[in-house]
């Protein structure tokens, strides 16, 4: 099996509450750029992949820089093998410097090929499926404390037990935020505070007092590294890391430094499939549970998403992201319901997804020899 051709798509993902805002609400979404990848082989056989950064400040990540990258890859990758994914990331990474939230898109297509070629779910070649299904968080975009309170009651009963509350803003009406959600939840619920590193380390260590005696997890609390490692060191909460944490060198440095309990696991982050595999698998070896998502998506990011979590053993799944809960257009079809706040990933070969090109288009371009 040789690649023949790359096709990219451009698909707009409109939020269905309008507005996603984080980091104390310096930063907001409304319309999400997907860029999907089609790649086609000498045997009539096609892989999928996605890529959707969370706006273009959130992390080193844009749309256009991801369709500018696949296109500089593209030439490099053709003729080759899509199933061997260690030699396409070596020849990835060879060709251009770092940039892998776009070769994660191409990496995740390739995972598509690999399991339609050997008629398995991709969960099955990740380690096997775990469980009947794996449980999802919802994220509640930042407003008062009241209606962030209504809003995670209103997913409660949807089914959803884990809620990432988005703070990062004026510490008191973080606080205030924190306590009136917990207010609502049952013991067994679990609420975690995301400052996306919007606080400086003054706020965050105002806001950490503050919440002492709240049952709450606090995720990223500042831009920096050495900021959050200080902010761990003056609290007792269960504490998260999520931005800091792109590379096996940057987990290694923070378990090695207990700076963290959980990590967000984001595919992209890592660049790709075959790299956070390695992460995660590291992370079970080490006993660090994890939040398994990506930056955002449609339905081929959620399902890489979903294959990831179901293939990881349920000690160490702090929970995953459904990205089709956020979004009103759907790419393709393939993934069950949710159902009671829990997903699964599907059973069929490769990703499970059948793309919907009504909604993909035209591609914006394609590569081919």
């Amino acid at each position: 099996m040789k690649i023949e051709a790359i096709r990219v798509y451009q698909v707009d993902l409109p939020l269905i509450e309008g507005r996603y805002t984080w980091a104390g609400g310096k930063h907001f979404v409304e319309t999400f750029d997907s860029t999907i990848v089609e790649i086609l082989t000498d045997e009539g056989t096609a892989g999928y992949g996605e890529n959707t950064p969370l706006g273009s400040a959130y992390l080193p990540a844009f749309a256009l820089g991801a369709r500018a990258a696949i296109r500089e890859l593209g030439p490099h990758l053709l003729g080759e093998d899509p199933t061997a994914v260690g030699r396409i990331n070596a020849i990835m990474d060879t060709m251009l410097n770092g940039h892998g939230y776009a070769k994660s898109a191409i990496d995740m297509a390739c995972w598509d090929l690999l399991g339609h070629a050997t008629g398995k779910p991709i969960c099955e070649l990740l380690g096997g499926r775990h469980g009947d299904s794996f449980k999802l968080y919802r994220a509640i975009t930042m407003a008062g404390a009241d209606e962030m309170a209504a809003n995670v009651d209103l997913y409660r009963q949807q089914g959803y037990t884990k809620f990432q509350l988005k703070v990062g803003g004026d510490p008191l009406e973080d606080i205030e935020r924190v306590k009136a959600v917990r207010a609502i939840l049952a013991d067994d619920e679990v609420l975690v505070a995301d400052a996306n590193t919007g606080w400086r380390v003054d706020a965050a260590a105002r806001v950490v007092k503050g919440v002492r005696d709240v049952d709450v997890y606090i995720e990223q609390p500042c831009q920096s590294y050495a900021h959050c490692l200080t902010i761990r060191r003056r609290t007792g909460l269960p504490f998260i890391l999520d931005e800091n944490i792109d590379s096996l060198p940057a987990l290694l440095r923070a378990h090695e430094d207990g700076a963290m309990d959980s990590i967000n696991l984001k595919i992209s982050k890592f660049g790709g499939l075959t790299k956070a595999r390695v992460a995660r698998d590291l992370c079970v070896t080490l006993g660090i549970p994890m939040n398994i998502e990506d930056t955002w998506g449609s339905d081929f990011i959620t399902a890489a998403i979903a294959h990831l979590s179901h293939s990881t053993p349920e000690d160490c799944r702090f929970a995953a992201t459904d990205f089709n809960a956020y979004v009103d257009v759907k790419t393709g079809s393939g993934l069950d319901a949710r159902q009671s706040g829990t997903a699964r990933a599907p059973t069929t070969a490769g990703l499970g997804i059948t793309p919907d090109f009504g909604v993909l288009g035209e591609p914006e371009f394609e590569i081919r020899r």
